[in-house]
């Protein structure tokens, strides 16, 4: 008895563009799938919508696979048995199977306009009918290929056999996620397979692609259901070796945007991969989050490496249910996975968002007051804002802190801005910052919050920071002076 094949998987990305996150998701799920059992994960380049084809978009593509640590066995920049890669060099391939379709009369050529199809369509639209390819020149082979013979352009379909010889009949497959799956052929159109410009089209590549390259799980979004059963019409078709195992599919749901409403895309910001590493998210926490979405953990312990998940993972517990794409998780996780950096790992992760102004010696100093409090490495800039430009400051909101008037207030911080232009160098540090200005509030009777958070948004214009006076310390004197003097002014206003 012969012993199973070995498992290959494969993603077959379009360079139309950047890899959408729920591409990488499809990705992570086809490596650890393949990974976990000992098996090969394949990189195809699907470049043969030369209308939409973005130069560089392939190699942007392989590079942000491999920053979130996603490698592959073969593919268009590792040569393997089954190449080449890219699709747009398989040309001769698709076209000789298409031919072999027509000959075998599963498929025919067709000359129809785009004109001629659209009033087609229009007019089955109108009568409510499912659009569909009428048939006009299969009953009219012989004009065709005379009217080709001439010099015609053409195409060639498929022929989904549905005539009063051939009434519909199921397609039934069993998905890996989903289970059993039936579609009747009458809602199969005679599908496009080769183009005028001897380019495949998807259904056509696809098939022969996975068939050569010996895939033997298909894992991708569930907006191609309704493709698998013309895809094993042709997988059938071709009268390849029956002993093969035909491919496995599984088809996992979308992930729906933030608010639940609809699925991820462009119109909830920028969802490509990439602009996520862009944004600060670290590529293992992105990674764990994209493992448990839509699947979990036996043991229920969601935070996980990409080894441990290619050890657990099975397609079959994934959920066959759309899940949101939950920010404050995401947000929550990676705040753990930077908690966990020591802190010259997190210099050197800080680095690409460092605003150039603050020098590396005081984002040195300044991570222990920030680290726990990051969620995205992006939020730098942010935090430090106040240490290197006069900070936006809104007297409304100092004044709801410090419950008394703008006089008053001022006053108040000309009084701080005393005090701490009396402090020495070499007195400088938070603890006698504490001192004294605990000191002035216990003086004036003030009581510890207003007198503190005032202070804080005169320095800083924020609410939130770090421990106060480390903050002050940080600062320096000099810039803890020009703060105060700047929000005198703007509440004297």
């Amino acid at each position: 008895m012969s012993s199973p094949p070995s498992v290959r998987t494969r993603i077959a990305p379009s360079p139309t563009g950047q890899l959408h996150i729920g591409s990488l998701a499809i990705a992570l799920r086809n490596f650890a799938y393949a990974k976990g059992r000992g098996g090969q994960f394949i990189i195809r380049i699907e470049d043969t919508d030369r209308e939409r084809f973005v130069p560089g978009a392939t190699e942007e593509t392989l590079k942000v696979l491999k920053d979130y640590g996603l490698n592959w066995d073969e593919g268009p920049d590792i040569d393997g048995p089954y190449g080449p890669y890219i699709q747009s060099q398989r040309l001769e391939r698709y076209q000789e199977r298409a031919q072999w379709l027509v000959d075998q009369g599963h498929a025919y050529y067709c000359i129809c306009s785009k004109e001629e199809l659209k009033e087609m369509r229009d007019q089955q639209l109108k009568r409510k009918e499912i659009p569909k390819y009428d048939r006009r020149c299969l009953k009219n082979q012989d004009e065709v290929k005379k009217k080709i013979a001439a010099g015609n352009k053409y195409i060639i379909r498929m022929k989904i056999p549905f005539d009063e010889n051939h009434p519909p009949e199921p397609v039934v497959f069993n998905d890996l996620v989903r289970g059993e799956i039936s579609i009747s052929t009458d809602n199969i159109d005679d599908q496009v397979l080769l183009k005028s410009d001897g380019f495949p089209t998807y259904h056509l590549a696809v098939v022969v692609d996975d068939h050569d390259m010996r895939i033997t799980h298909i894992i991708r979004g569930e907006e191609w259901i309704s493709s698998t059963p013309k895809h094993i019409w042709l997988y059938q078709k071709f009268g390849w070796d029956q002993s093969e195992v035909m491919p496995q599919y599984a088809h996992v749901p979308v992930f729906l945007s933030p608010t639940g409403k609809g699925k991820m895309s462009k119109r909830h910001g920028d969802v490509s991969a990439r602009s996520f590493l862009e944004q600060g998210y670290l590529p293992e926490a992105m990674l764990n989050f994209l493992m448990i979405m839509g699947w979990a953990p036996k043991d229920k312990n969601e935070v996980m490496n990409l080894q441990r998940f290619q050890q657990e993972f099975d397609i079959r517990d994934i959920s066959s249910k759309a899940v949101i794409f939950d920010t404050n998780k995401l947000n929550w996780l990676n705040g753990l996975y930077i908690r966990t950096l020591t802190a010259d790992e997190l210099f050197d992760r800080l680095q690409p968002y460092k605003p150039p102004e603050l020098s590396d010696d005081l984002l040195k100093r300044f991570i222990p007051l920030i680290k726990d409090r990051l969620e995205t490495l992006s939020q730098i800039g942010e935090f430090t804002q106040y240490f290197y430009q006069q900070p936006e400051l809104d007297p409304k909101a100092i004044l709801k802190e410090s419950k008394i008037t703008p006089q008053e207030t001022a006053a108040y911080l000309h009084q701080v801005e005393t005090v701490i232009s009396q402090i020495s160098d070499s007195d400088w540090s938070v603890a006698t910052l504490e001192t004294k200005l605990h000191d002035l509030q216990q003086q004036l009777g003030f009581k510890p919050r207003p007198a503190f958070m005032t202070i804080r948004l005169a320095v800083t214009g924020r609410s939130a920071t770090p421990p106060l006076f480390d903050v002050l310390h940080l600062l320096g004197r000099d810039r803890c002076l020009t703060n105060l003097s700047h929000a005198q002014k703007i509440l004297q206003a």
